[in-house]
Formats: structure tokens, sequence, C-alpha cells
């Protein structure tokens, strides 16, 4: 079944890229898979705080933890959608590099979505590298969130 996928690492500009892939789905009518990867040396070493894929509120280690915090901004970003069509959701925690999971995920979907810019600290680029490596490498169309979009 077609779906759209969108990456989510906490950060306003991702949660901007949800909104957005969530009235994308309503409009298309198609299931929404919301993605977050937690790269490897986070989830070894149980690290927190500027390697964490989500924003810096998130505290806890392992992968329920992760799961919870991107349940909450599911939950948050359904509520602010009162009225609009009804989406359904599935939220997927992986483990890996960002980037080879989300090109893996356009497998099976008719739509990625992914923010400019992310977690990471490189302000100075004009798309992350994680964006841009979707961009080049993915298997389905691509949207990119620019950065500063309201969510």
């Amino acid at each position: 079944m077609p779906e759209i996928v969108v990456g989510v690492d906490g950060s306003p500009q991702s949660r901007a890229a949800l909104d957005w892939a969530m009235t994308e789905a309503g409009l298309r009518q198609v299931p929404l898979t919301v993605m977050t990867v937690i790269p490897p040396a986070v989830e070894a070493s149980g690290v927190t705080g500027q390697l964490s894929p989500l924003d810096e509120s998130f505290s806890g280690p392992g992968r329920s933890a992760v799961r919870l915090a991107t349940q909450e901004i599911v939950d948050k970003a359904v509520a602010d959608r009162a009225g609009q069509p009804e989406v359904t959701v599935t939220v997927r925690v992986v483990t890996g590099r960002p980037a080879d999971e989300l090109i893996q995920a356009s497998d099976d979907a008719e739509l990625l979505v992914v923010a400019a810019h992310g977690a990471g600290g490189f302000r100075r680029l004009v798309m992350g590298s994680v964006s841009t490596q979707v961009v080049h490498h993915s298997r389905c169309p691509v949207v990119v969130i620019p950065a500063g979009r309201p969510h």
C-alpha cells in the first residue's frame, strides 16, 4: 500500500516536516509513517543531550524512551490538526545512519519528507547532510521542507 514517510528527529524543522507530511497524507488519503532513527553510538552508549536524535528535553536512554518522545510529538501534531482529514499514523523507531534508514524506507514509499536541517549543528549548510543524501539516493520523490517554515 502506498504511504508517505517522514523523518522526525525532534527538531523544530522536523516538526514542520511532520505537519506538512500529515497534511499531504490527509489530502492523498494514504497512511503516514513517522520515522525516527537512533544513531548507533547513541543507542550503544545511552548518551543523551547533543547526540540525541530528539530535542534537548529528551533525557531517557533507550529505544522505548525515543519511541515515547516521538509518539508525543505525533500526538501533538494530530491534536493541532483538529478538523482536518484524519490520517493513519505509524511511529517507527530504528537504529542506524539516518540517511541510510530513510533511503531504505523510500523503497516502499510513494513520497519521503524530510527537513532541510535537523538536530545537527552545521547551520551554515543550505541543506543538512541527511536531506542532501536522501535527495540524491531516494527511490521515490522527496519533499524537503525548508528551514524557518513555521510548524
